[in-house]
């Protein structure tokens, strides 16, 4: 299945993993859609991008927004998913409304986001979440955030069977170097970087173009539905 001509709604799609599969999809001649909270930075992605891309400004964690939202938009092909925010530290530590705010925002979001979004899809196309490594490889401090990506791993598996046949798939990265970490000191940013690239066989984290490669990879294959595509260097083998 060929992109060229196909609308695509990519939420979340102002920076990070969501913007680079926007870039990818426009150079494969896709009409691109991208919704953010902030129109600021909607402004800055449409400049980066160049193309003639349309935006919205939404949050995708308000149910009254997100439908009226898709009423806008009307039918489309395709339907991404990213959600950038985490939290970690440890359960015995961590502030109940912080894991909350996670679920509230990454699962909770997404959820509303298919729910308003599925019924304008062409049967034939695509809804892709995001998920995340902690999700399959337990680690310390990751509690809140694995039991949000794995809540979004076995609801994109569910949404498979009852949305088919409109294919339902699901990315997991692992250490990706986004914006999303940018509240870390840069320093200390870099430090954690580098560290986690010597325990990676591929010695190095991701860029957000190495996710974005497997957004079109499933938006792209027809005969794939109901899988997780790990995308995260080898990180589960460590």
């Amino acid at each position: 299945m060929e992109l060229s001509n196909k609308k695509i709604v990519i939420v979340g799609g102002s920076s990070g993993i969501g913007l680079a599969s926007a870039k990818k999809a426009v150079d494969q001649g896709a009409n691109v859609i991208i919704v953010s909270r902030s129109s600021e930075k909607l402004d800055q992605a449409k400049k980066e991008i160049g193309s003639d891309i349309a935006t919205y400004a939404a949050d995708m964690t308000d149910e009254n927004e997100m439908e009226e939202l898709f009423t806008k938009i009307g039918s489309f092909d395709h339907l991404v998913v990213t959600a950038g925010t985490a939290t970690y530290g440890n359960f015995l530590e961590t502030e109940v409304s912080k894991a909350r705010d996670l679920f509230d925002h990454k699962f909770w979001g997404q959820y509303i986001t298919a729910k308003y979004g599925v019924p304008y899809l062409h049967e034939e196309g695509s809804v892709t979440l995001f998920s995340g490594v902690v999700a399959f490889k337990a680690m310390v401090g990751s509690a809140v955030l694995g039991a949000v990506n794995a809540s979004i791993a076995n609801l994109g598996q569910t949404l498979a069977l009852e949305l088919a046949p409109i294919r339902v798939n699901v990315v997991s990265p692992g250490i990706i170097d986004t914006p999303s970490r940018y509240g870390m000191a840069e320093a200390e940013r870099n430090e954690f970087y580098q560290d986690m690239a010597k325990q990676l066989p591929l010695n190095r984290v991701g860029q957000s173009e190495d996710v974005a490669d497997s957004v079109i990879y499933l938006m792209k294959n027809s005969f794939v539905t109901g899988e997780i595509v790990h995308n995260e260097g080898g990180h589960r083998l460590i």
